[in-house]
């Protein structure tokens, strides 16, 4: 397998269930790493060519240190939200709704041309989906943004 130019590692508590779920978002598994008992310590997803590595909170060989210890304390992904475009906004909210997220943001277009909806998913972790609005981007969204929080022009 070759490692793909851009991955994303997120800690969780249950990789078998973490990585089953992930797969609704449209990740395949390609890759998985057993404990001595057979369990998945670590599952390697794609989607695209992005790679999403789900690693097991305990039983992974990292070092003991102060971030470790952090790191296994929580909260999960703390202050990082991770954007994943797709084809259908409406049935990607259906699936979050129904697999045990806590929707943050609801359904809605934005200035820059994106349809968007935000949660936190059951492992602790913020996606942000979006969909390229049916009609096109607003000619002017990006200095709408601009205006709207910052107010400048």
């Amino acid at each position: 397998m070759v490692a793909a130019a851009f991955r994303v590692g997120l800690r969780v508590a249950d990789v078998e269930a973490a990585a089953s779920f992930y797969r609704g978002f449209g990740f395949d598994e390609v890759g998985s790493v057993p404990d001595a008992e057979g369990r998945p310590v670590m599952t390697i997803l794609d989607r695209g060519g992005v790679h999403l590595i789900v690693d097991a909170l305990v039983g992974m060989p990292f070092p003991d240190s102060e971030r470790e210890r952090r790191t296994q304390a929580g909260p999960r992904g703390l202050g990082v939200a991770i954007g994943l475009g797709v084809d259908d906004l409406d049935a990607s909210y259906a699936y979050c709704r129904t697999s045990g997220c806590t929707i943050t943001t609801e359904p809605m277009d934005e200035a820059w041309g994106d349809r968007v909806f935000e949660c936190v998913d059951p492992f602790g972790y913020v996606w942000e989906f979006s969909q390229p609005i049916a009609d096109g981007q607003p000619a002017d969204g990006f200095a709408a943004v601009q205006e709207n929080w910052f107010g400048a022009k």
